[in-house]
């Protein structure tokens, strides 16, 4: 299928993963696993292409926006990334936003740094933290990540744009209310990463305004986001009623009980199946065409 897909993800300091990238036994944790996963997909060949880019986003109309990661001293780990070569779009210091960067990745994404809590416990450098996606209307967007299981833990509104932070919370875990003063502190304490939702005000009237969501040209880069369910099937039917639509049904192609739905923006939810599949099955990684 010529690419090649890579999951990666932060481990607690204390958890130390032994296994082998590409074995069977590595998928089976994937699929299987606590932590959330970056999915990065190289196609062949873009290496050698020294014209050859990917959209990173953040220009007019761009849905997707950066990834970040949380650290204890924001200064600190800037002024090591700077000295190792990484390119900056903002410093701790610069802008009216004081105490967190943004550096680019190898691609041009934007990677942002930030504080972690002062009581977190976390005792990672960095651990992944964030994606964030901006939105046309939160009425919309919000219940449909909630029925995917995910709470709105954390919102922050300005004059001009509000933010949403979603997270899955382990069962049993009460999150305070999400516009209150404890909401700030429980979301920068996490571990495990938030989807931050940014609602620019006044899209939501617009009929004819869309986010580009970074599955076609010219603004290729962006995938999507994925979600493990126990029964896959269920799932994309709590999701049809609400009337976004699907990029291919579990039934579809030749990868049986895979899904790709669309959220409000039409951004792609990739729908997998929790523990993965058997071994009759066709193997996860050979997509029906290429990402």
């Amino acid at each position: 299928m010529k690419f090649t897909l890579y999951f990666l993800t932060t481990l607690p300091e204390d958890e130390k993963y032994t296994l082998e990238p590409g074995t069977v036994e590595a998928h089976k944790y994937l699929w299987t696993t606590k932590h959330v996963t970056i999915e990065l997909t190289h196609n062949y060949g873009t290496e050698s292409q020294e014209d050859f880019k990917y959209h990173p986003g953040n220009q007019e109309k761009d849905g997707f926006g950066h990834v970040a990661v949380n650290c204890d001293d924001v200064y600190a780990c800037c002024e090591e990334l700077e000295k190792a070569g990484v390119q900056f779009k903002k410093k701790p210091d610069e802008g009216r936003m004081k105490g967190l960067a943004f550096v680019y990745d190898p691609d041009g994404y934007w990677v942002e740094i930030i504080k972690r809590g002062d009581n977190s416990g976390i005792k990672n450098k960095y651990n992944y933290s964030q994606t964030m996606l901006r939105v046309k209307d939160p009425k919309k967007s919000i219940p449909f990540y909630e029925s995917l299981g995910m709470t709105c833990i954390r919102e922050n509104h300005f004059s001009d744009f509000s933010l949403y932070f979603l997270a899955t919370l382990p069962e049993g875990t009460t999150a305070p209310a999400s516009d209150s003063d404890e909401a700030r502190a429980f979301c920068k304490n996490l571990f495990p990463p938030v989807l931050e939702l940014t609602h620019n005000h006044g899209t939501e009237t617009q009929e004819d305004f869309a986010h580009n969501t970074g599955n076609t040209e010219p603004t290729k880069g962006f995938g999507h986001i994925g979600f493990l369910v126990d029964d896959v099937d269920a799932a994309c039917a709590q999701l049809e009623p609400m009337g976004y639509g699907f990029v291919k049904k579990p039934g579809d192609g030749k990868m049986k009980g895979l899904a790709f739905a669309k959220d409000p923006d039409g951004y792609w939810v990739e729908i997998v199946k929790r523990g993965g599949y058997d071994a009759e099955a066709t193997p996860y990684w050979l997509e029906p065409a290429a990402q």
